[in-house]
Parts: structure tokens; sequence; C-alpha cells
């Protein structure tokens, strides 16, 4: 499939969120002649290890290239032009019909199983965050080198403001009274987390952490995990309320027999309860990361951080599902309801509904909906 669309790829480069796209492309640029790269590639083939990973909302077009109704895609992308991306781009949807056939014709030969089950187990998540993804690779005993879960550069200068908020009780406890406001040393050390800076400067805050040097790497990528997830949820409970709301008031254009306004009527009260409550226990979830900071900022016990830093990434499983979840049901409805849309038939609104709570239900390790 050939993606004419080109601006779009100019676009996604500067501005794609870490949530929808996986750029393997920036990773090869920047990580390309490390031996880490090299040693421990997230693929095997190597176009496919230089490839866009995005998750795409379908088109009316697309739905057809694959078996059974979905609203999302796993699109996977190979500019034609790695120098060049206004020349746009060859593209595949993870199990679309004849996927396999069709994925060798638009990236050639050299695929093994371990590629094909790597793709499909980015096709099961909900969301590409490098916290979640890293975990639900590293289960399935793929764990590529660390520099492929990194967070996206537009999303580092949307978090900067975010997490200097957060980061700076721990930067005036260390300077202590007199210590000035510690404006440059807290956008100093936000810094260098969100970029896994290393290296000598960074050992005041190792040693206050109280890590080995051989966890560091791992506590501060668990740290800035729970940033991301924070950060990522003061944006969606700006809006998820009054979305919310929308989703237990929409209506269907065209004549409903009784089956299907019974569904609706069910899945518009049931959605609303899911959307709220999942939100609510992303919130009790990361109340469990706050509790562990305090005892850093104001407790002084910095022992207690970090052993929940080393204890974390079971959590981002859940976490990231649940978070992943609820972006998608408020970046879909902004798309499909927002100004200007279409209005929805009764086929089409069922079909989003029933996207929707399958995304928000709890699934067990292989990524299936838990019964």
């Amino acid at each position: 499939m050939s993606d004419r669309s080109v601006r779009n790829l100019v676009h996604l480069q500067a501005s794609a969120s870490t949530a929808r796209v996986l750029n393997l492309l920036s990773v090869w640029r920047r990580h390309g002649e490390t031996e880490a790269w090299a040693e421990a590639p997230m693929f095997r083939n190597p176009s496919l290890n230089k490839c866009w990973v995005i998750k795409h909302r379908l088109r009316r077009n697309e739905i057809d290239l694959f078996r059974s109704r979905r609203q999302v895609a796993t699109k996977v992308l190979l500019p034609i032009e790695s120098t060049d991306l206004k020349l746009g781009g060859r593209s595949v949807f993870v199990d679309q019909i004849d996927f396999e056939r069709t994925l060798k014709e638009t990236f050639g030969t050299g695929f093994d199983d371990r590629d094909l089950e790597t793709l499909r187990l980015l096709d099961k998540l909900p969301s590409l965050d490098p916290f979640l993804l890293r975990e639900q690779l590293k289960r399935h005993g793929v764990e590529p080198a660390r520099c492929y879960f990194e967070v996206a550069d537009a999303d580092l200068k949307r978090m900067f403001a975010f997490v200097e908020a957060e980061i700076r009780p721990l930067v005036n406890m260390s300077l202590g009274a007199g210590g000035g406001d510690g404006t440059g040393a807290t956008a100093n050390l936000v810094a260098k987390i969100l970029s896994n800076a290393g290296g000598p400067e960074m050992e005041p805050l190792r040693m206050t952490l109280r890590l080995q040097t051989d966890e560091y790497a791992e506590g501060v990528f668990c740290w800035k995990g729970f940033l991301y997830y924070k950060w990522a949820v003061a944006d969606i409970l700006r809006d998820v309320a009054a979305i919310a709301d929308q989703v237990a008031t929409v209506k269907p254009i065209g004549p409903m027999d009784a089956e299907s306004k019974a569904y609706i009527e069910r899945g518009r009260r049931v959605l609303r309860h899911l959307i709220l409550k999942t939100c609510e226990s992303v919130v009790d979830t990361l109340r469990v990361y706050d509790d562990a900071y305090a005892n850093l900022t104001q407790n002084g016990r910095p022992t207690a951080f970090r052993e929940f830093l080393l204890d974390a990434p079971h959590l981002f499983t859940r976490l990231g599902e649940q978070v992943g979840a609820v972006q998608h049901i408020l970046s879909f409805w902004r798309f499909r309801f927002g100004p200007g849309a279409s209005q929805v038939s009764v086929e089409e609104l069922i079909d989003i509904m029933m996207d929707f709570e399958g995304s928000l239900a709890p699934r067990d390790e292989d990524g299936r909906r838990a019964a």
C-alpha cells in the first residue's frame, strides 16, 4: 500500500505523540552506530527495524482490509527515502487480509517468526507508550535495547513544565535552607531525567536515591514512566467528564429496531461508567507513586522510593493499558463527533460502543479480554 499523505509523514516527524507512534527510523538515526542497537534490535529484518509503527484510525475505505470490524489498526510504514520524508512511504496494516504476503512485498524478505510475533504483540496494545511496550514485549521474551523505549521529542517538550513542577520538591530538599529557588537546578535535572542522561553529573541523584550503578538506569526509566503517566492523565482528566457525558447521550440517525435500541441504551450507560471507573483506577495507581515520592521528599526516606521504583514495572502493564484505552476513546470521539463530523448511523454507533467497551475490558497476559 502506498501512503501518499506525505504531509502527514513530515508532520509526524515533528509532532508525533508517544502513545500513537513508534518511530524506529529516529531510533536508528540516534543509536544505529551503538553496540546496544546492533546487538538487541527490536526487529531482525533491517528494513522493518527502521520503520514507523502507528496506531491508525481506520478510514471507511480501509475497514474492508480486515476480516473483522475494528476502529483502530496498527500501521507499519516504511519511508521511501529515509532522508526525504516528503516522498512518502509504503505501508501495511498488521493482520490485514494477506498480511504476511503484503508485508514481504512491502519490506522484502528476511522475516522470521519473532518479527511477526513482535508486530502482533504491538497490535494487541492500546498504546505504544514505551513503558507499556517494554513490559508487553518482555513478558513474551522479546527484550530489545533500552534505546527503543524513549518518549517522543514532541511529548518531551510538552511534558517539561509539568515535570519541573513534580521534581522541584526534590531539588528544594537537596538545596536546603538558603539554597535559592532552585529554578536552574530543577530545569537541569529534568532535562537529564527525560533524556536518560548518565555520567558523573548524575551521581548525586543516584546517591540520593540509594541506587547501585547497575540499578540507576532502570530506576530512572521507571521514574520517567510514572512522570509520563501523571502528565498524560492530567491531560485526560481535563476532558474525560464532558466526553463521558456525551457518550451517555449520543444518538444515531436512521430507523432503529428494538434490539439495537436496547443495546445502545445499555451501551451509553455502561460506557460512561466504565470510562469514569477506569480513570478512578488510574488515579488510585498513581497515588501509590505519589505516596512513595512523598516518602522521599517530605519524610526523608529515599530507600522507600528506591524500592518502589525497582518494583514499579509490574504496574506499567495495567496502568498503560488503562491510560491507552481512555486516550483512544477521547481521541476517537473528538475525531468522529467533533465539529463538522457527519452524523453516526445505528450500525456504526454499535460498532464504536463495542470497540470502546472492548478496549476498557481487563486483559490477560496474552492481550485477550479476560472472561
